[in-house]
C-alpha cells in the first residue's frame, strides 16, 4: 500500500539512519548498566558522557550543563515546577505566554493549587509576544519567565533574546521550551540568554521518550525525582542509554548539517506555501511572515472544515488540524484562538510542517492533492 505524503514533522519525526546506527549495539550488545563499575558498565558509560557533549554541542553549553530526561514535558516539568518551589520563598509569581504547550500551561495552572500566581502574555496576530508585555508584567515577586522559543502550530518565533535581558535586569530565571526550534534555528543559549532550555528527542529525528533540559550552571530548579544520583545528580533513575545515544546523534547531525537541512525545509515549504495559494482561492497564511520556523505553514481554507479536510486528503497526506469540528460545535485551538484568528478561517485551518527528508516532488503532488481536496469540498 502506498503511504501518504508525511507533512506532519512538527508532530514527530522519523529516526534518522544514522541515529538507528548509532544505537543498534546497544539493542544487540551493550546492555550494561552505566553505573556499574565492571567491564559491561564501561560502553554505555562513556556512550552517555559522548551523548552529553554532542548535545552541548548544538546548544553551545557545557556538557556538566545537560540533563536527560523522558522527553520534553519532563523537561518543561522540571525547569517550571522545580524552579517555583526552589524560589517560593523570594516570589510566587510566573510569567508565561496564552500560546505556550500545554506541558507549559498546565504546569503552571497545577502550581496555582499552591499559591503561586501566573501572568498568561497576550500575543499580537502573528502570534508573537511584545517585550513590553514582559516588561509591564514583572512584580518584585516574579521567579521565573518561561516563553516558548518557537510557536509548535504557527511557527512563530518569540523575541527570546529581548525577553533574556529584562529577566537578568530583574533576577529572574528564563526557561525556554526549544522543542520546535532545535535543529531548526540555532539554539546557543548564551545568545538566547536563557537559564533552562527544553528539547524533545523525537522532534528531532531521535527517538520517542528521550529529551535533555539545559540548566545553566548556578540555576539549582528543585528536583522531580529522587534516587541513585544519576545525570550528575539531578534526575535520578538508571539511564535510558540506547535513546540518549539515538538523540546525541541527531544533535551531533543538527550540528553539522544545520544549513543545508533548514535551507531544503525553508525551500519546500514555501514551494507548498506557493502553490496553495496560486491553485487554491480564499487562503490565508497564519503566523508571522518572516520571523517562523523554516518548516512550518499553517493554512486557513475559507469555508472548509479542517478535519473534513484531512478525511478527504488522509489517503494521500498526512497534517494536522488547527480546529476540530462536531456536530454544532467548533473547537479551535488555543493557539488560533489567542491570535484572534476570525472563526470563518480558524475552522478551516491545517499545519503543514516540512523536513529536509522530503522532495521536491513530494511536495508538488502534495499540493495536487490538497487543491483538489479544498475544491471537491466548495463543490
Amino acid at each position: 500500500m502506498k503511504k501518504p505524503i508525511y507533512l506532519d514533522y512538527n508532530a514527530t519525526t522519523p529516526h534518522a539512519p544514522e541515529v538507528i546506527e548509532a544505537m543498534r549495539p546497544f539493542l544487540e550488545t551493550e546492555f550494561g548498566n552505566p553505573s556499574s563499575s565492571h567491564w559491561y558498565g564501561t560502553g554505555p558509560r562513556e556512550a552517555v558522557k559522548n551523548a552529553r557533549k554532542q548535545v552541548a554541542s548544538l546548544l553551545y553549553c557545557k556538557p556538566e550543563e545537560v540533563i536527560f530526561t523522558s522527553g520534553g514535558t519532563e523537561s518543561n516539568n522540571h525547569a517550571i515546577r522545580g524552579t517555583a518551589f526552589a524560589m517560593q520563598e523570594k516570589g510566587k509569581h510566573i510569567i508565561t505566554s496564552v500560546i505556550e504547550h500545554p506541558a507549559v500551561l498546565n504546569v503552571c495552572r497545577y502550581l496555582e493549587k499552591f499559591g503561586f500566581t501566573t501572568t498568561y502574555l497576550p500575543v499580537d496576530e502573528y502570534g508573537r509576544v511584545q517585550v513590553d508585555d514582559v516588561k509591564d508584567a514583572i512584580k518584585a515577586d516574579t521567579v521565573l519567565i518561561s516563553i516558548m522559543h518557537a510557536n509548535n502550530e504557527v511557527g512563530t518565533i518569540q523575541p527570546i533574546e529581548e525577553i533574556s535581558i529584562l529577566a537578568k535586569e530583574n533576577g529572574i530565571t528564563y526557561h525556554t521550551d526549544a522543542a520546535q526550534s532545535a535543529g531548526k534555528l540555532k539554539t546557543a543559549v548564551d545568545e538566547l540568554g536563557v537559564d533552562m532550555l527544553s528539547i524533545a528527542g523525537h522532534k528531532l529525528y531521535a527517538p520517542k521518550g528521550i529529551g535533555v533540559l539545559y540548566i545553566r550552571e548556578g540555576a539549582d530548579p528543585e528536583k522531580l525525582c529522587y534516587g541513585a544520583g544519576q545525570e550528575l545528580g539531578k534526575r535520578s533513575g538508571t539511564e535510558n542509554v540506547l535513546e540518549i545515544v539515538g538523540l546525541g546523534k541527531a544533535c551531533e547531525l543538527a550540528s553539522c548539517y544545520n544549513e543545508t537541512n533548514v535551507g531544503h525545509m525553508r525551500s519546500t515549504r514555501n514551494r507548498l506555501q506557493e502553490g496553495l495559494t496560486k491553485q487554491i482561492l480564499k487562503t490565508r497564511i497564519n503566523g508571522h511572515p518572516e520571523n517562523r520556523l523554516p518548516n512550518t505553514l499553517s493554512i486557513s481554507f475559507k469555508g472548509i472544515e479542517a478535519n473534513r479536510l484531512l478525511e478527504e486528503i488522509g489517503s494521500e497526506v498526512a497534517a494536522s488540524a488547527g480546529a476540530a469540528c462536531h456536530a454544532e460545535d467548533v473547537k479551535i485551538s488555543h493557539v488560533l484562538e489567542a491570535m484572534n484568528v476570525p472563526m470563518e478561517w480558524a475552522k478551516g485551518t491545517i499545519r503543514f510542517s516540512t523536513s529536509h527528508m522530503i522532495s521536491i516532488d513530494e511536495i508538488d503532488r502534495a499540493i495536487e492533492m490538497i487543491a483538489k481536496g479544498v475544491q471537491s469540498l466548495r463543490a
